[in-house]
């Protein structure tokens, strides 16, 4: 009969060769994926310093995988939707507006997804609350076919229960409202009685990349729909970095100051091409197609922009359009995100363009609602500093607004942040502007947040204490996986 000690000792052998095989086989498939070495040299310290808890976080959330429905009726929707943007939407054939750097962006598009530059007749920039949501709801309550809406946030209160009644009334009088709203971030809407209220008025209500525990063993679970675009009879269009959420209701215990976030309107070709960017999240989550219908040119147009949408599955766009826009600007370089934890390739490119004399400003919130995040953020300051770039911290709130303005000929605007999960797990969508007097007017908005920033000092920076030291250098070996 075996002793309690020597089943003690089995016990104790048993469970240290599950450790180290579940240790030694996580290891070896996380250096197989062949990925940047800074995620799999993360991924490594992880499973080491947090014994099994690594390794379960690594299969939970390690690997890029939609799921096996999800990827293959993605694959399958690539060639109609290609033939389908071909044949409705053409190029323009004339020179654009920005020089090498609309040239660069317009070649990566046709070159990726056979379509670059699309037209537009109005363009309005809108940069508060207040004038968001007022121009949404009274294009909600003209509407007479159709509203498509995808949103990260839906956050019940204030500003966006008008919107919610406004949709509402809308889907009585007969508009069909298509609402695809991301169910990791709006946790508090799926909840809330306006989802059964909506349900009840005939909308569509779909929760995208659903979290659930038993999808985990089949996909991951992290990844997100990020992005935010409003389009109403296929002919307006809404994008950029606020989501349905009224700061004035939301995330007050961050104590971080209201959200300051900016939206495009624009009208024309380009809001139905931003239509079929709904159309394809639509089409992945449901199995319903629903193309839209595209006007015809009313003359020669003048505008041009370009829509890219970027997340697993659908290549590497946004991480070369940002690539791309950072090694042609020649004279100034203008960024502003909320959270900033680049890739090594966009660290380098943001230091040789100070390095060549390019003015890059970096326009960040002082206050971040993400610890690690800002800590990370912090991690990358003397790197950047001594490359010469300016790092401005704005006090006026957390600066949530997402945009690139270069030589100020090309703004990139959406909902991209510059860090590594914008670029490589979210869903996310940007517009390209190239023409001057749009380029200009994000100018003067970044401008604007620059009055309300402090420039950081690289003599003040180097003053901080050991503590910050520490904990910026352990976020900065975790900010691959951020």
């Amino acid at each position: 009969m075996i002793d309690l000690a020597h089943l003690h000792s089995i016990l104790g052998w048993a469970l240290a060769g599950f450790y180290w095989l579940l240790t030694a086989s996580v290891t070896l498939r996380i250096i197989a994926r062949r990925r940047p070495v800074s995620v799999t040299l993360a991924w490594l310290l992880i499973i080491y310093i947090l014994p099994l808890l690594g390794a379960a976080l690594y299969l939970l959330i390690g690997e890029l995988n939609l799921g096996r429905a999800r990827a293959a009726r993605s694959n399958a929707m690539v060639e109609p939707y290609l033939t389908n943007l071909t044949t409705q939407f053409q190029d323009s054939e004339a020179p654009l507006p920005g020089g090498q750097l609309s040239l660069a962006i317009n070649q990566l598009m046709n070159t990726q997804v056979g379509i670059g530059a699309l037209s537009y007749e109005h363009l309005e920039i809108l940069d508060t609350p207040a004038s968001i949501f007022e121009r949404v709801m009274q294009d909600i309550r003209n509407a007479r076919q159709s509203i498509m809406l995808e949103t990260y946030i839906w956050h019940p209160g204030g500003l966006v229960d008008e919107v919610a009644r406004e949709l509402i009334a809308a889907s009585l009088r007969g508009v069909e409202v298509r609402l695809l709203i991301d169910h990791a971030g709006s946790r508090d809407f799926f909840r809330s009685v306006w989802r059964t209220t909506m349900v009840q008025a005939g909308i569509k209500v779909v929760p995208a990349l659903p979290v659930r525990l038993i999808r985990a063993l089949v996909q991951r679970i992290d990844l997100r729909l990020h992005r935010k675009l409003i389009v109403i009879d296929d002919l307006i269009a809404y994008t950029g970095s606020m989501n349905m959420a009224d700061p004035a209701y939301f995330k007050q215990e961050a104590q971080v100051g209201q959200w300051i976030d900016m939206m495009l309107r624009l009208e024309g070709e380009a809001a139905a091409g931003l239509t079929k960017v709904f159309a394809w999240d639509w089409e992945v989550e449901t199995g319903e197609r629903c193309f839209p219908s595209l006007a015809e040119r009313p003359g020669l147009p003048s505008n041009w922009l370009s829509i890219i949408p970027s997340g697993p599955g659908l290549g590497n766009l946004i991480n070369q359009t940002v690539l791309a826009s950072i090694y042609r600007a020649n004279k100034s370089i203008v960024i502003s995100t909320p959270y900033f934890v680049p890739s090594e390739a966009v660290l380098d490119a943001l230091c040789q363009a100070a390095n060549r004399g390019v003015e890059v400003k970096l326009l960040l919130p002082r206050k971040n609602d993400s610890l690690m995040v800002g800590w990370a953020s912090r991690s990358y300051f003397d790197t950047l500093l001594e490359s010469g770039v300016q790092i401005l911290l704005f006090d006026g709130g957390l600066l949530h607004t997402k945009a690139m303005l270069m030589d100020e000929q090309l703004a990139l605007v959406g909902s991209v942040n510059l860090d590594i999960r914008s670029f490589q797990l979210n869903f996310e969508l940007t517009v390209a502007l190239f023409t001057p007097d749009n380029c200009a007017a994000i100018g003067a908005l970044l401008r604007r947040y620059e009055r309300d920033s402090e420039r950081l000092q690289a003599e003040r920076w180097g003053q901080r204490g050991r503590p910050s030291r520490i904990l910026e250098r352990l976020m900065f070996f975790m900010s691959p996986l951020l």
